[in-house]
């Protein structure tokens, strides 16, 4: 663990206190980031962040993750513009994961797709199975033209 990030303590109330921020990462050295919009609370994604997009986040102001599938750090909103910006940085009790709140410059989106959050469709059951509708198909983008590809995050 590098110096800006002690070793979390073995005492559960010393963990839970104010003091030194000490993440408790996963088996491969991530913990989870929920990110919400400062001005109305919508939740615009879920992500992972290692050691150092942590690190880069509480340096710069500027949300980095973890990209688990491109096994890399990634600043979000460098290719699409939609940088986010921390208005505030929270850490839950046992300090194993994060809330970021933040505002997003560009087209306000969060999601690769253009949408503004990832959680873009609702899961209902019907005839007994789970089936996903789309209930925000607003795009503040076009993916194709930022990402090269629609599915390209």
């Amino acid at each position: 663990m590098s110096a800006i990030f002690p070793v979390a303590p073995s005492d559960k109330t010393a963990l839970e206190a104010s003091g030194p921020f000490t993440p408790k990462f996963d088996a491969n050295g991530l913990v989870t980031a929920v990110v919400t919009d400062i001005k109305d609370g919508e939740l615009l994604m879920v992500a992972h962040m290692n050691a150092e997009a942590l690190k880069l986040t509480l340096e710069t102001g500027i949300a980095h993750y973890y990209s688990r599938s491109r096994d890399k750090i990634w600043k979000k909103g460098e290719t699409s513009g939609n940088l986010q910006t921390v208005r505030e940085f929270r850490t839950d009790c046992d300090q194993d994961a994060v809330w970021l709140k933040v505002s997003v410059a560009g087209h306000d989106a969060t999601c690769h797709t253009g949408r503004r959050s990832c959680f873009y469709r609702t899961v209902t059951m019907e005839d007994g199975k789970a089936v996903n509708t789309i209930t925000d198909d607003t795009r503040h983008f076009d993916p194709e033209t930022t990402y090269g590809s629609p599915s390209s995050p």
